[in-house]
């Protein structure tokens, strides 16, 4: 297991849209490891492949809180099949937006299939917290991002927040 650079805003690379994984094998749970590492070491509660400069479909996650041990979650390939009318509102963050933060609204109960670690199909219903860490998740496989869920002066605000802490520690260096 190796960790992985994060690739942070405002790259092109994650404006991009990912590429279905062919076949799960030995590279594609090499992959899985090195993101889940990466992830707990941000420390993050999601990951996708493109936030580490691979275009595939695969999303790592961990929503368990302390004192709860870890349960990682490799979803390949995700697709939501359906999702509820209700919406909830949280506050969302992203390891590509380092300490970004913005209230964002998604639907409350979702249900995902995917292929699992080992390429077995799976299908989760999810609510809460784990619904909106897939969502967000899955936004990143399609080249969106947490800020386009938001209005233009929040996006605006928070990309010069990025802009400025970049020339900041470009200038620390």
């Amino acid at each position: 297991m190796a960790l992985r650079p994060i690739v942070t805003a405002p790259h092109p690379l994650l404006k991009q849209v990912s590429k279905p994984v062919e076949m799960v094998n030995d590279a594609t749970r090499a992959l899985v490891d090195d993101m889940l590492e990466t992830m707990y070491a941000a420390p993050g509660i999601g990951l996708a492949a493109i936030q580490v400069g691979i275009p595939k479909r695969i999303i790592t996650m961990d929503v368990s809180k302390e004192p709860d041990p870890p349960s990682p979650l490799v979803l390949i390939n995700p697709e939501i099949v359906w999702s509820s009318d209700t919406e909830q509102s949280y506050e969302e963050g992203c390891l590509s937006f380092p300490d970004q933060y913005a209230e964002v609204d998604r639907p409350a109960s979702i249900e995902v299939k995917y292929l699992d670690r080992d390429g077995k199909a799976q299908v989760l219903k999810a609510e809460g917290l784990l619904a909106v860490c897939i969502q967000h998740e899955m936004d990143h496989l399609e080249g969106v991002l947490f800020v386009d869920h938001l209005s233009t002066l929040k996006r605006s605000m928070i990309l010069r927040r990025m802009g400025k802490a970049k020339r900041l520690n470009t200038a620390a260096e």
